[in-house]
């Protein structure tokens, strides 16, 4: 499996990322904001988390305009695969590779903490090591968490099973509780939670390694 994990200027979970996905067997090349092109035989992309550009305007907007971003859409495009974690989550809608936005979290304060989440479907590469319906407790850090669609975007998503994970205690208003989206060919994920921050033993958590296990089984087996 080969990987690629996006780096803006503000980006600082970028080496979790590759951490994470280097422990499933990932060969993960680290690729820079201005690079126009993605190595080549890439199987998956991941947009991490962090403060690309500072957000200086709206979260993810101008990361969005990156030459790197263009090649990530023309890798969507082809049917590859992407994640995008908190402030990559933000970049892909603001890239409109998924729907919605990613709005001021409703209690107007950044959030930080474990939060629960129910595991809304299994299929797909990203939720395929958990069950539909299991509980799990990943970290959350953000400001602009409150993922926000209109209903009839809502209806699509829900009728579609492409809510990939719920809240169990919604912390910042998200639409539905809803705290990851798929895409339509369910080959993109865009998640505020952060998997690569629980999955290993040693980070007191490893409620994300699933996700991580699952990615590298579904892309080796491809």
């Amino acid at each position: 499996m080969r990987a690629a994990v996006i780096v803006f200027p503000g980006s600082n979970c970028d080496r979790d990322m590759a951490v994470a996905l280097r422990a499933v067997g990932a060969d993960v090349t680290m690729v820079w904001h201005k690079d126009a092109d993605l190595p080549d035989g890439v199987d998956l992309v991941a947009v991490p988390g962090g403060f690309s550009f500072g957000d200086y305007l709206r979260c993810g907007a101008i990361a969005a305009q990156s030459a790197v971003t263009k090649a990530l859409v023309r890798h969507v495009e082809r049917g590859g695969y992407a994640l995008g974690v908190c402030n990559g989550f933000q970049v892909l809608t603001e890239a409109q590779i998924l729907p919605g936005a990613l709005l001021m979290n409703a209690g107007l304060k950044y959030v930080c903490k474990t939060s629960p989440l129910r595991v809304e479907t299994s299929e797909s590469i990203f939720t395929q090591g958990y069950n539909a319906g299991s509980e799990i407790a990943i970290p959350i850090a953000h400001h602009e968490g409150n993922y926000t669609v209109d209903d009839d975007t809502l209806s699509r998503l829900k009728g579609d099973d492409r809510v990939a994970f719920r809240y169990l205690e919604n912390p910042n208003g998200a639409t539905d509780d809803i705290a990851g989206v798929l895409s339509e060919n369910r080959r993109v994920l865009g998640m505020m939670p952060h998997p690569e921050r629980a999955a290993d033993p040693a980070l007191g958590n490893a409620d994300g390694a699933a996700f991580f296990r699952g990615i590298a089984e579904a892309l080796v087996a491809a």
